[in-house]
Order: C-alpha cells, then sequence, then structure tokens
C-alpha cells in the first residue's frame, strides 16, 4: 500500500487539512434551559450520537432563533465529522445532508475538511478505531472527569493515508457501515412490531373491545379477539394451520369480554391495579470512589450511564471501561441476561445486559420479581417512561428514585396473559438480538480492519466480499 503518514492534529490545522475545528459555545453563551422550546434551530449533544454513527436529530431540543443568532460559531454543515469529548467521549458521527441551521453543544467538537485531502468517512472511520479511542483514553486517564479538551484533541495523531487510498479504505468501510445500518433498520421494525402488541393488548385491550363489540352485535366474541389479535380476516383464519389455529384461539380466550372501572381508568375484568413495589425488588447499582482509582484497560466490565445511549437496540453487549477487583466492593456486579433501567441522566430507559458486568449507580436492578418477566417488564418500562420521569428531581439531572418507581401503580394482567405475550414478544427480541450481535461483529471487524489496511496487511482486494 502507498506511503502512510502518522500526523498531529495540530500539524493537519495548519496545513489547511483540517479548516475548522471547534466545539460549541462555552461560558455566559451557553443556553439556559428557558430558551429551548419547540421552535428554533437543532442542538446537538453527545447523547444524540450513538456507537454506530447515528446522529437523532429528531430528538434535538431546538433552540430559539433569537438566541442561536447570536453564536458566531458552533454551526455545524453537511460532512463535518463530530467527535464527543465531554462525559461522554469518543462517539463520532458524520452530520448528514441537513436543510437547517444545527449548533452543537459543549459536548461536541466538529471537523471541516478540505475534502481534497481527507474524506470524512475516512476520519470518522480512524476516530472510530482503537488507536484513536486509545489516544483519547490515555488523555482522560490524566483528568479527574471524562473530557478530552479541544486544545488536547490537537495532540492526537492520525494515519493519513493518500487519497486515493483513503477512498479505496472508505469503499470497504462503508459496506460494513451500509450492513450495520440495515441491521438497525431491521430492528427498529421488528421492536415497532413487538411495541405495537403491547399496545394493542396492554393499554388499548383491542383484544377486550373487539369481544365486546361482536357480544352487542350477536357475533361470535372469540373470533373477533382472534382477528384482531392475529390481524387476519375471518376468512384468513379459515386458512391457517390447524396447529397455529388452536394457539391462536387459546390467546383469544384469555381475554375477557368486560371492562370495569379501577384507579387507571376502565380495565380488563380479573387484572389488577397495584403498585409496582409489589412485584418488584428495585435496588441501584454502585460506584466506587474515587473513580480514576479503579479503573483499568481490562478487567470487570463497567456499565455506566453513557452505555444506554451508545446502542439504540435493546440490549447491552459491551462496554470500553473496566473496574478492577477491587472496586466489586462497592458496585453490584450482575450476571448476563439481566434487566436494567436508567435511574439518572437519561432515565427511565430500559436495557438487556448480555454480559456479566458491574453497575454504575445511575442504573437500577431488579434482583428479586414475581409475576411479571423482563420482557413484559422492558416494554411497560418504556411505556411508563415519560411518566415515570415526570416525577423525578435533581439540581443538575432528572433523577428516577426507587421510590417513585416503586410506588408507580400499573395494570396487572393474569399471568396467562402476560406468559403468552412473552412467548410471542420473545421471539422477536431474539431476531433482534441476532442482528445486534451480528451488527457488533462487524463493528469490530471495521475497527480491526482499518489498522490492518493501513499497514498493508490485508488487502483492500482481499477484503472483497467479506460482508456481502
Amino acid at each position: 500500500m502507498s506511503f502512510t503518514s502518522r500526523i498531529k492534529i495540530e500539524d493537519l490545522i495548519n496545513n489547511g487539512s483540517i479548516l475548522v475545528h471547534k466545539d460549541g459555545n462555552h461560558g455566559a453563551k451557553y443556553p439556559r434551559t428557558e430558551e429551548f422550546g419547540e421552535l428554533g434551530v437543532p442542538f446537538l449533544t453527545a447523547k444524540l450520537l450513538d456507537n454506530s454513527g447515528n446522529i437523532d436529530l429528531l430528538k434535538a431540543p431546538r433552540l430559539a432563533k433569537e438566541k442561536a443568532q447570536k453564536f458566531t460559531f458552533g454551526f455545524v454543515q453537511s460532512e463535518d465529522v463530530l467527535l464527543s469529548h465531554n462525559a461522554t467521549v469518543g462517539r463520532v458521527a458524520v452530520m448528514p445532508q441537513v436543510d437547517e441551521p444545527i449548533l452543537i453543544g459543549t459536548s461536541l467538537t466538529h471537523f471541516r475538511l478540505d475534502k481534497s485531502k481527507i474524506l470524512p468517512t475516512y476520519l470518522a472511520a480512524y476516530f472510530s478505531g482503537k488507536d484513536f479511542q486509545d489516544q483519547l483514553a490515555a488523555v482522560m486517564s490524566q483528568t479527574t472527569r471524562n473530557q478530552v479538551p479541544i486544545t488536547s484533541q490537537r495532540k492526537l495523531y492520525i494515519e493519513l493515508p493518500s487519497i486515493e487510498i483513503q477512498a479505496e479504505i472508505v469503499k470497504y468501510i462503508d459496506s460494513i457501515d451500509n450492513k450495520i445500518r440495515l441491521n438497525n433498520k431491521i430492528n427498529q421494525t421488528l421492536e415497532s412490531i413487538a411495541q405495537a402488541i403491547f399496545k394493542s393488548w396492554f393499554i388499548d385491550f383491542d383484544p377486550v373491545r373487539a369481544k365486546i363489540a361482536a357480544k352487542q352485535e350477536g357475533k361470535d366474541a372469540e373470533l373477533a379477539a382472534m382477528c384482531v389479535i392475529s390481524g387476519k380476516s375471518e376468512e384468513e383464519l379459515k386458512q391457517m394451520a390447524e396447529d397455529d389455529f388452536a394457539e391462536l384461539q387459546a390467546t383469544a380466550a384469555l381475554f375477557p369480554d368486560e371492562l370495569v372501572e379501577s384507579e387507571l381508568g376502565e380495565v380488563p375484568k380479573g387484572w389488577d391495579a397495584i403498585a409496582l413495589g409489589n412485584f418488584l425488588e428495585i435496588k441501584r447499582g454502585g460506584s466506587p470512589r474515587p473513580i480514576q482509582n479503579f479503573m483499568a484497560p481490562t478487567g470487570y466490565p463497567w456499565v455506566k450511564i453513557a452505555d444506554a445511549t451508545a446502542d439504540p437496540s435493546p440490549f447491552l453487549f459491551k462496554t470500553k471501561e473496566f473496574i478492577i477487583k477491587e472496586g466489586l466492593r462497592k458496585t453490584v456486579y450482575l450476571k448476563k441476561g439481566s434487566l436494567i433501567l436508567t435511574n439518572s441522566a437519561t432515565p427511565g430507559l430500559p436495557k438487556f445486559l448480555e454480559l456479566d458486568a458491574c453497575i454504575h449507580d445511575g442504573w437500577l436492578y431488579f434482583p428479586q420479581k414475581k409475576h411479571f418477566s423482563d420482557n413484559y417488564l422492558y416494554f411497560l418500562f418504556l411505556k411508563l417512561r415519560t411518566q415515570l420521569v415526570a416525577q423525578g428531581n435533581g439540581s443538575v439531572f432528572t433523577n428516577l428514585k426507587t421510590d417513585i418507581l416503586r410506588n408507580q401503580v400499573v395494570l396487572v394482567p393474569t399471568k396467562e396473559v402476560i406468559e403468552k405475550f412473552d412467548l410471542q414478544v420473545g421471539k422477536i427480541l431474539e431476531m433482534m438480538k441476532t442482528q445486534c450481535i451480528q451488527s457488533s461483529n462487524l463493528s469490530d471487524l471495521r475497527d480491526t480492519l482499518l489498522p490492518k489496511l493501513l499497514s498493508d496487511k490485508v488487502s483492500v482486494l482481499g477484503f472483497q466480499g467479506e460482508v456481502a
């Protein structure tokens, strides 16, 4: 492969390869809470980036235009490379095509490039790779908090091959990223299906209402519920295999044909409204202090709140940080498969822990459960999230205290209905998990591929078909 140079970022700024290297506006100019609303300029922060290079622009708060117009920098453009450098460090994304001004906060840096010298996708790939991430970690180890100031970033290095080689590398990096994006899109569809089932059964009570309507019209109530549950017409039901028909019939039979008044309004007869604490033991994780004394390059995986937004899926497969054995006494070590819930910073977000790991005190966990399955709880927490967060408090972050969750009155369907939901949605979650594992493996391949291509250990020609 062609010659590759290892160049300091500040040198790339000086020679014009990097045209702009800025973060958001600090100090008195930083926006206040009351200056945000439904209209205005989107305002990006680190938590809106995930580990796959996606930017959730739809969730960006909007800053009043009058305030935004006072800023002289911090506006990003299409193809700017974003790097999170404060609190949540090391997330990378390339700005997509945008048709309106967009501002970044102080947790993000943007790099605007001379694209005849550095391709944005190449730089983003390099920033995401092990070499640059290790450089970020080394800088953080010298500070009391997770941050890599803009002045420190300029002392870091990147490997920069010729623009022709960058283009070849980008071609193969893109093939991996496109497959990851496709998997994410499939999972979004699958989760939407699962959420639709939860809403139909446990919020709108569609099977129950179908039975009520059928009874009033003198029709077969159970058949009406079967149509609602399956999304099929009566004629289509007749075409079903005998075993599938019988299973659907058994599911429909679990739903009552009457609604009654409760603390939560009308609910299916035989279902209760009870405080969640009657069914869950709710505890917090823990954090050894001072945390920097217990961090290490390897050890016990350490799951922080930032990991909750790193991957949009329901699952947490890996983390970038580890603690030593001595830190276990001040934290909570959970086994793979545990359901956990954020209680601060980004509160009320449930995740399935897919690795044995220690959890930060910003997480809640549930050592004892009865009646409810983890799958049901996952979707219940998503449904309750806005309501729970509204009850939280905190001077800096909204904190979801354990008492809030414990006292929350929830709908309690029969055990049989929950088990049927668990079986049906469990299949969807397993399909999602399979896609996530593939994406995780592809992400690892991408991170290891780049240094191999740069060192000429792998030919770009030899990589063809690797991710087909």
